[in-house]
């Protein structure tokens, strides 16, 4: 009788998975169509850039990450391309979009040398008219994912004033040299410590300085012994793995496909499509 029971709550799971799935569908084709009955003019693509890794577990967490945002976006056309390491390669996506209109949202979190060159020039030499969102970061939803993932990973939602004194973060980031990355990087960790109520310390796993090691004996000869690592990369791979392993108490999982996330890439786009192309390129010149 039990197994019976189970399998019919199986089938109801499916069956209602798969009636929200039409009802997505539905809704994203009705749409493309304006009060008339005339087609609206298809959305630009949406093509997330990713920096890629050897860790296939970076590329499951972007492709579960893209399927986020077509769950919040149904209708929208989203693609994915990568700057190294994993397929497919973003020029090849663009490729395959022929004269298609794209927005393109990089999977990255402060500005530097992808930014500023390596994506607009593979974008300036593809067919497709593209234009380029700003990074994620810093943004107050990446700093809401970085206190779901410290929470997940045993940090208090609640504290002692001298717990409280005692306590801090180290905000690992992957490294850039381009100095502007490391100040994306301080505002992302001053809103965090912000949300926290402890000092929250910026440190980086290549390029610059302070490592993982430096912050927490920083934070160690302040005062502070319940020190926690927050994972400052959009999905694991090297650098995260190894940041994680030098924290002294606890380490956050890395940003990942939180929902947050996919609602910052959205807002990316968004934005990049309200704002005129000559302000966006004066931003990213500048950036």
């Amino acid at each position: 009788m039990k197994a019976t029971t189970s399998k019919s709550n199986a089938d109801l799971d499916s069956t209602a998975h798969l009636m929200n799935r039409i009802s997505d569908q539905l809704a994203g084709q009705l749409s493309l169509l304006s009060r008339n009955g005339t087609r609206r003019p298809a959305a630009p693509a949406l093509v997330l850039v990713a920096h890629g890794s050897r860790d296939p577990r970076a590329l499951a967490t972007v492709r579960t990450l893209m399927d986020r945002v077509r769950d919040q976006r149904p209708g929208l056309s989203v693609h994915l391309g990568h700057i190294e390491l994993n397929e497919p390669l973003l020029p090849d996506t663009l490729a395959a979009l022929g004269d298609r209109e794209a927005v393109l949202v990089p999977l990255l979190l402060s500005r530097g040398y992808h930014i500023k060159q390596d994506i607009p020039e593979m974008a300036a030499a593809a067919e497709a008219h593209t234009r380029m969102a700003a990074p994620l970061g810093p943004h107050p939803l990446l700093v809401e994912t970085l206190h779901t993932r410290l929470v997940e990973a045993g940090w208090p939602t609640r504290m002692s004033e001298p717990r409280r004194r005692a306590s801090a973060v180290v905000l690992a980031a992957a490294g850039s040299r381009d100095p502007e990355a490391a100040v994306d990087t301080g505002r992302t960790a001053q809103l965090l410590a912000d949300r926290l109520g402890v000092p929250v310390t910026p440190a980086y796993a290549s390029a610059t300085t302070p490592t993982v090691h430096d912050a927490v004996r920083s934070l160690t000869a302040r005062g502070h012994h319940h020190i926690a690592v927050a994972s400052y990369f959009t999905a694991p791979g090297r650098f995260a793995t190894e940041c994680a392993e030098a924290a002294p108490w606890t380490a956050a999982a890395p940003l990942g496909a939180h929902p947050a996330m996919a609602k910052l890439i959205l807002h990316r786009y968004d934005q990049t499509l309200s704002t005129p192309e000559t302000a966006v390129e004066r931003a990213l010149a500048s950036a």
